[in-house]
């Protein structure tokens, strides 16, 4: 879609490894003319964008995804330095780095995506659109370059180099500049001393050469006040002999140098190594596990791996900074620095010797993530911290499940796992036998609620009778979560504390004494805000279902949930967690409290890594309690894909609920006064305003209003549509009703915040074929709404992973014809299939008649059953219609 230039924008990767340029409203707006060169090159291209920012965009303050794109492209772009003048243009993708720029890539939409191969893929398309402008802008490639920023000076590269010269003991280093003046017959760089650039451009018509062959050097040269001595000495064209401090302070400038547009070559490209500060955390099992848990910590100081004795390091201290002769090498030394980290061990030692480290505290110190601006982060140069033999050990599991030792729930599971179910499982109850907790964050479709009910009888069979665990999710998933327990784990006894499962009565009087024998109780969000009871249990197990329910952290909902008292907390979620930094604080808030520090902390923590443009740490910090797989990857599901049917539970709001309500006493008393075919037309008329309620009040009433608020079906709708959109999935959604289409379709695109399609009978036979193709092709379109009976039948639509019937037909081979659309050849996805209905209505009861699978759904349904319908005696259908308030009216 159009991007306005006014619009904060940022970066998506697809799920296809296509990158866009789409508006955010979290990132703070562009200067207008950066903006409006972004828009201008990503039309063109990913490749046409990726190039103005790595090439024209150096040195400019953008946010941290624009940023991380902009180094990846930069990195191209240096490449096409080492390119001679009328040189042929061959820069491969440096795949052995790809991994590390993932690893350090900023929270942004889309980073799950990411992989070796799209940066591959998209380093080609940066290859593409530099030859295409290129060809178009009809100059050299140094020209070219210097016009999108002069910091890309390509006339000829300079070359610094260092080398030991052990002979001469009072300077035991030389020191010599070159430059590559073109290429050899073998393609190879010519080095020639920099000396001879005065002669090889002294014709008065190379000056301009001259000069810019020169430049890095005066640039430098302004940084680096011993080599600014040295061009004003007319040195920096001659061999030199230098001293240990010459060589050092050459070799500490050398960032500057190289940020200068010098090439350095310093001692066989070996730097001198640095004697580091190591510390071991975690060799032997805490006495304690769990969040609470206090670890060992031992330190030494190593060169090259290597222990250093006492007289050593004293030596290395008492000597000068620079460069040192040791165990028979040139070792570089900082004195203030190794006493600063040796120091701060030595603290953080005394501390764990008196009482050991908190796990936390070692946690961040590990990956480098510290929360408190006030203490320097370790330095990677002079210090080192590794895990121990059993942290490792613990955190290689976490990171790697799939290798952790078999958990099994036994002939109690009525199911078999897929190996990356039971992967998740051993995961799950390693963290839980650690007392830790756990974000489990796999696709929808994937089986989050079979791996929690594994989970819980591997507990069951480890102890019988322990403490129950807590199920908090949404009220629409209770009967999902019943229903799945029954089916794969009928021997876990379960307690639904809501009040469509259980008197109000009940409800108030609730005490901890009924829970006595319980595995699982299961309550909703809402009810857990009434009854502060289910606070003051000490549960064996506390999983909150949908996790976004508590990222805003400062809900009521949120902080209720952060006060219940387990052992283990997990967060189940089909959004990704890594798109938004204040939805992965609040999740871990409640999974793994402190780790993160204070909401306060951990935004100015944050912005820290923004500046630095280096997310690194709080990636490596909190990836091994977070669990994603995704449907896409192969490694999960290999084989065909699957179609998952779904009931997606939804409860009548007040308003919905009154008009059904009248409308059961209003066919009483229809039905009293009909008679003959007449009662048919009176039946007819009830069962579709029954059905019209069910999806909106504004259906039946006519009155234009349709706000999202006053249905249960729209709440549900915007629940599964808020993790479709987070993970760039595209939906269709099949409405029997003409009229619904255009309010469905403006609920969604507020959601997905882009436009998407809709088809229905009043759809011109032309244009249908091109809708179908946009949402086939356009992978920013990202919805389809149809009514069932133009959309139901010789459409393929299988760029679709989710099917959602808003309003049931009531005949299940219809139903089925409409889901596959996106369900056929050609699909490379799991279909994930939701069906919509309504509790305590008559959707819910006539779904309960196709699910038993009697001769009534033959002999009725689908027969048509409205038609058939309309034989039911009085009785029956007051029966099938009646209201259950309990069941109906979200609480």
């Amino acid at each position: 879609m159009p991007l306005a230039a006014t619009n904060p924008a940022t970066l998506l990767l697809t799920p296809h490894g296509h990158l866009r340029l789409v508006p955010d409203a979290d990132e703070s707006a562009l200067p207008t003319n950066i903006q409006q060169g972004l828009m201008a090159a990503f039309a063109l291209g990913a490749g046409y964008g990726l190039l103005y920012l790595g090439a024209n965009q150096v040195a400019t303050a953008l946010p941290p995804a624009l940023a991380w794109w902009r180094d990846f492209s930069a990195r191209y772009v240096t490449a096409l330095c080492a390119t001679a003048e009328d040189g042929e243009i061959a820069v491969a993708a440096p795949s052995q780095i790809f991994d590390a720029l993932i690893s350090d890539a900023p929270l942004m939409m889309g980073a799950e995506y990411l992989s070796a191969e799209v940066l591959g893929n998209l380093w080609l398309e940066l290859d593409t659109a530099l030859r295409a402008e290129l060809a178009a802008a009809k100059c050299a490639l140094a020209d070219f370059l210097k016009a999108r920023h002069p910091a890309w000076n390509l006339v000829g590269r300079v070359y610094f180099n260092l080398a030991e010269n052990r002979k001469d003991e009072e300077a035991p280093f030389a020191f010599l500049a070159t430059y590559t003046s073109r290429l050899s017959a073998h393609g190879k760089a010519q080095h020639l001393p920099l000396s001879r650039a005065l002669s090889e451009f002294s014709d008065g018509k190379s000056q301009a050469q001259l000069l810019s062959l020169l430049k890095p050097v005066q640039g430098a040269a302004v940084q680096c006040a011993w080599l600014h001595e040295m061009v004003e000495a007319g040195e920096i064209y001659h061999p030199l002999r230098w001293t240990p401090s010459d060589a050092f302070q050459f070799l500490t400038d050398v960032p500057k140098l190289e940020a200068a547009g010098i090439v350095v070559r310093a001692l066989g490209g070996h730097r001198p190594a640095k004697p580091r500060v190591t510390a071991s955390v975690g060799s032997q099992v805490p006495s304690l596990l769990g969040k609470d848990a206090l670890l060992d910590f031992s330190m030494a100081v190593t060169l090259d791996g290597e222990t250093l004795s006492a007289a050593e390091i004293q030596e290395l201290l008492k000597g000068s900074d620079g460069l040192q002769w040791i165990r028979g090498r040139w070792v570089e030394v900082d004195s203030k620095k190794l006493e600063h980290m040796l120091e701060r061990f030595k603290a953080i030692e005394q501390s764990a010797a008196d009482s050991g480290l908190p796990f936390a505290e070692a946690m961040r110190l590990l990956s480098g993530a510290s929360l408190d601006e006030s203490v320097d982060p370790l330095e990677a140069d002079w210090s080192q911290l590794v895990a121990g033999d059993w942290l490792a050990e613990t955190l290689q599991g976490l990171r790697q499940p799939e290798g952790l030792a078999q958990v099994s729930a036994g002939a109690e599971l009525k199911a078999t796992l897929r190996p990356y179910q039971e992967a998740g499982v051993r995961w799950l109850y390693l963290l839980t036998k650690l007392g830790l907790g756990a974000c489990l964050a796999d696709d929808m479709g994937l089986g989050k609620t079979i791996q929690v009910l594994s989970l819980l009888l591997v507990l069951k069979r480890e102890q019988a009778n322990a403490r129950p665990s807590l199920l908090v999710a949404p009220a629409s998933l209770l009967a999902n979560w019943a229903g799945e327990a029954a089916r794969f784990a009928p021997s876990l006894r379960l307690l639904i504390v809501h009040p469509s499962a259980m008197p109000s009565s009940d409800l108030r009087t609730l005490e901890a004494e009924q829970f006595e024998g319980i595995d699982l109780v299961i309550t909703s969000y809402g009810t857990l805000l009434r009854l502060p009871m289910l606070e003051s249990v000490e549960w064996r197990l506390v999983v909150i279902d949908e996790a976004q329910a508590i990222k805003n952290p400062r809900s009521k909902q949120t902080l209720q949930v952060k006060k219940l008292k387990a052992a283990t907390r997990i967060a189940l979620t089909g959004t990704p967690v890594e798109n938004r930094l204040s939805d992965l604080w609040s999740i871990f808030d409640f999974t793994h409290q402190g780790l993160l520090g204070s909401d306060k902390v951990f935004s100015n923590f944050a912005k820290r890594l923004a500046k630095a443009e280096h997310f690194g740490p709080l990636r490596t910090l909190v990836r091994p309690y977070i669990l994603r797989r995704l449907k896409t990857d192969k490694h999960v599901i290999n084989d065909l894909p699957d179609k998952t049917e779904i009931k997606a539970w939804c409860h009548l709001r007040p308003a919905q609920a009154a008009l059904y309500r009248q409308a059961v006493e209003d066919l009483a008393n229809a039905l009293a006064e009909a008679e003959g075919i007449g009662r048919k037309g009176v039946v007819l008329a009830f069962l579709m305003r029954f059905k019209q309620i069910c999806n909106h009040p504004s259906q039946w009433l006519g009155d234009g209003a349709w706000q999202a608020d006053d249905s249960g079906k729209f709440d549900r709708l915007r629940e599964l549509v808020d993790v479709i959109a987070a993970r760039q999935e595209k939906v269709l959604v099949f409405t029997q009703f003409r009229e619904t289409t255009a309010p469905l379709a403006a609920f969604l695109g507020s959601i997905f915040g882009r436009e998407g399609l809709v088809l229905h009978g009043g759809t011109p036979v032309a244009k249908r074929k091109e809708l179908v193709k946009r949402f086939q092709e356009d992978e920013l379109t990202p919805f389809f709404v149809l009514s069932l009976k133009a959309g139901g039948a010789g459409l393929n639509l299988t760029a679709a992973s989710h099917v959602i019937h808003f309003d049931r037909w009531w005949n299940p081979a219809v139903e089925n014809q409409a889901t596959d659309r996106a369900f056929r050849i050609g699909q490379q996805k799991n279909v994930l299939v939701h069906k919509f209905v309504c509790r305590g209505t008559i959707e819910d009861r006539i779904d309960r008649l196709i699910e038993s699978k009697q001769q009534l759904v033959t002999d009725v349904l689908e027969g048509g059953a409205e038609l058939l319908l309309t034989e039911m005696s009085d009785r029956e259908l007051l029966d099938l219609v009646k209201f259950d308030i309990n069941a109906a009216q979200e609480n």
